[in-house]
């Protein structure tokens, strides 16, 4: 273990400092003690108003739920530990002596990071501890061994996330008034993750929630990897405030966007053809998603269905087909659809993908990717179960605008993967914003080059030509 103890070295330097300091340890003392009584008072409260009308399931689901919460807040009250790991130094004048060190930049971060999940994860864990105390006492049932055992993760998975996020914000900002400004893009995202986690707990889907778990978890070591990859002494050190330069972000995207081109053809020629080099990879990736995707989906669909519809009643069932019979017409499919309505749907799909890979490093942006070419296959499934063809639908209802769009969307998905594979990737010489204005012209080299031009195709044919080819197809 020789290689944890320059590690363990700034830990415990920073554990020093954290225990002389009564305006860190005075807060996080009264919210482990007192918001667990706060909050049993408030679960008391629900759980008798809530038992007048026969709620027994919101109440078992309380405890778990107070637990979720209790865990949470210290944490948001420890993350200023967290932002001022770097940047608070730096403006106390003590950092220079610690970047001075014979340490590797990597021993100073998992130090900072060690010490910033440590003081959260104590807190958050004795608070839950203390409620549970509280209730045990009360002959309150307590949630099962398992559900205790995902509240705890969830609580530690949290804090790593948080705590990660704090410090890739310390490293990059040049004032402690600005990370606790940033803070904001911590807490908000992660309150409402846990407002879903909320619901998968009252719901009951375990599996769901160990999901949810282990997408925290890849979410909290992609944010990690980047303040890893991103962290350089000189870096911090140089820089003395952030100016928001309008004009070099955009001077620096034209840049990488246009090149060094001067006509249309050339840009083609040099500039696209570059960016699509460098995806052949993510491409390969997203072609092998589309393939085991779109299969799942369809084999789902063909198995579980028919499965469902043998548990369900029969006035359903034939409440179902009776709606089914009345709004499944594919000869007119497509008749009241225009070109141009399909043409932004697509594009803002495109662009809600990106996004959502922007805010997590490709993970959300595949997710959606992911469940577009899954719906896909069900839907194929569903037409197969009301004794429909499948590879009639897909040769004349799907393939005609698909050998476009699907092109399309493998192509700015691939490009939304790379941006989150370099983002985690260390840059040398190069800033996080550099890297990001570089990764974002390189997308949209791709898109407006290729895949927009692809998606108004597929629009024309999808609205013009795909339905006479489905009718001709379903009627020979």
């Amino acid at each position: 273990m020789s290689w944890f103890s320059p590690v363990w070295f700034v830990t415990k330097r920073e554990l020093r400092d954290q225990l002389r300091d009564w305006r860190i340890l005075f807060p996080l003392i009264v919210l482990t003690f007192l918001f667990p009584i706060l909050m049993n008072e408030v679960a008391r409260s629900a759980v008798e108003f809530v038992s007048r009308f026969g709620g027994t399931l919101l109440v078992d689901r309380l405890v778990p739920f107070s637990m979720l919460i209790i865990g949470f807040f210290p944490i948001t009250i420890s993350l200023v530990v967290a932002l001022e790991s770097f940047v608070g130094e730096k403006e106390r004048g003590t950092i220079e002596p610690l970047l001075a060190t014979p340490l590797k930049d990597w021993h100073i971060y998992f130090g900072k990071l060690l010490i910033g999940v440590l003081t959260p994860l104590v807190a958050s864990l004795s608070a839950i501890l203390f409620y549970l105390i509280i209730v045990s006492r009360q002959r309150i049932e307590l949630p099962e061994p398992s559900v205790m055992v995902q509240l705890f993760t969830l609580t530690i998975v949290h804090a790593i996330l948080m705590v990660s996020a704090a410090i890739v914000i310390s490293v990059q900002s040049t004032s402690v008034r600005a990370a606790n400004l940033l803070a904001s893009f911590i807490v908000v995202p992660v309150a409402i993750l846990m407002q879903g986690e909320s619901a998968l707990l009252f719901w009951g889907n375990d599996q769901v929630l160990w999901l949810a778990v282990a997408g925290v978890v890849i979410l909290a070591g992609l944010l990690i990897r980047i303040g890893l990859a991103h962290f350089q002494r000189e870096y911090l050190l140089g820089r003395e405030i952030d100016v928001l330069n309008f004009r070099w972000i955009l001077e620096t995207f034209s840049k990488y966007f246009v090149g060094e081109t001067n006509s249309l053809w050339k840009w083609y020629r040099v500039v696209v053809y570059r960016a699509l080099v460098k995806l052949w990879v993510p491409v390969g990736i997203m072609v092998i998603l589309a393939v085991i995707t779109f299969w799942a989906g369809f084999q789902w669909t063909v198995t579980t269905i028919p499965e469902l519809m043998d548990l369900a009643a029969p006035e359903l069932l034939e409440t179902i087909s009776d709606r089914l019979s009345e709004s499944t017409n594919l000869i007119g499919l497509g008749q009241d659809i225009s070109a141009p309505f399909l043409f932004t749907h697509n594009v803002r799909a495109v662009g809600i993908i990106l996004l959502a890979g922007l805010v997590s490093f490709s993970v959300l942006g595949l997710v959606i990717y992911i469940l577009n070419l899954s719906i896909i296959g069900a839907l194929l499934g569903v037409f197969n179960l009301l004794g429909f063809a499948p590879i009639n639908l897909a040769l004349f209802g799907l393939l005609p605008h698909g050998i476009f769009e699907i092109p399309a969307l493998i192509l700015s998905s691939a490009a939304m993967l790379r941006i989150g594979v370099m983002l985690v990737t260390p840059q040398v010489g190069r800033s996080l914003g550099e890297v990001v204005i570089d990764l974002l012209a390189d997308w949209t080299k791709i898109a407006v080059g290729i895949v927009i031009p692809l998606l108004f195709i597929a629009a024309l044919i999808e609205a013009y030509i795909t339905p006479a080819l489905l009718t001709y197809g379903l009627l020979n």
